[in-house]
């Protein structure tokens, strides 16, 4: 069983504000009007969710992170804690948009056939999520140094990173025609070390490993990472492949 993935508005801040800062190309993409009425699916702390308010949208934010709905609530934002597979509308929105979060929902079907519901006739699905191969060296290391430790790496792995058909078959069979869907590589630059990193995004990996155990298990990732992902800067580029898509409700 993998442990829920929990978020601080300020460790997300100072490891994870490229999530937001990165977003505006789905956000191009989604190309907002004035008086839409737009669902965001894992707002965060609604840093970027407030760009979409600020072009005078109607934005309900939703997250499953009570902490990052705080924040989001604290920018203005009319934001609730909820689940992406757990949606309650109905034929209320214009456009519904997500930016790095549906790569954390595993039950995917789940969540597109609520976003369906609550489009109107004619709405929109815009969103960004990690998408195959996403993060794979990272992934690889963190799963191969707890087979080390006896533990099933690969159980422990939280994230869906799918391929363009995979997620196109799916977004159709919830009822959407697909405009557009594609695989975007992103080498990412952080903002600090990988390690920041891994306790940022990856508390699935450390959940069964406690004190030096995890510290010990943390500098053995960096180490097998820092000859593939630093740069000759010293600034750590994670292997980021982002899957981005547009379909409309038929």
């Amino acid at each position: 069983m993998i442990e829920a993935q929990t978020w601080d508005p300020k460790t997300y801040a100072k490891n994870a504000r490229f999530v937001s800062d990165l977003g505006s190309p789905v956000l191009e993409l989604l190309s907002p009007q004035p008086g839409e009425r737009i669902l965001d699916i894992g707002c965060g702390d609604g840093v970027l969710t407030k760009k979409i308010a600020e072009l005078g949208c109607k934005v309900v934010a939703v997250d499953s992170s009570a902490p990052q709905v705080d924040a989001a609530t604290r920018l203005g934002l009319e934001a609730y804690v909820m689940y992406g597979e757990e949606l309650p509308f109905q034929d209320e929105f214009d456009a519904v948009f997500s930016n790095a979060a549906l790569h954390w929902i595993r039950r995917a079907d789940a969540m597109m056939e609520g976003v369906y519901r609550s489009l109107r006739r004619g709405g929109r699905f815009v969103a960004e999520c990690g998408g195959y191969g996403c993060v794979d060296k990272i992934r690889t290391a963190a799963v191969q140094a707890l087979h080390r430790r006896g533990i099933d790496g690969e159980s422990r792995v939280p994230w869906y990173f799918p391929t363009p058909g995979d997620y196109a078959t799916r977004l159709e069979r919830a009822g959407f025609r697909v405009n557009s869907i594609a695989l975007i590589p992103r080498p990412t630059p952080l903002p600090g070390d990988i390690i920041e990193y891994l306790e940022t995004f990856g508390q699935s990996f450390l959940a069964p490993l406690l004190g030096h155990e995890r510290a010990e298990y943390l500098r053995e990732v960096r180490a097998v990472l820092e000859p593939q992902l630093v740069d000759s800067e010293g600034v750590w580029i994670a292997d980021y492949v982002r899957l981005r898509f547009s379909a409309t409700k038929v």
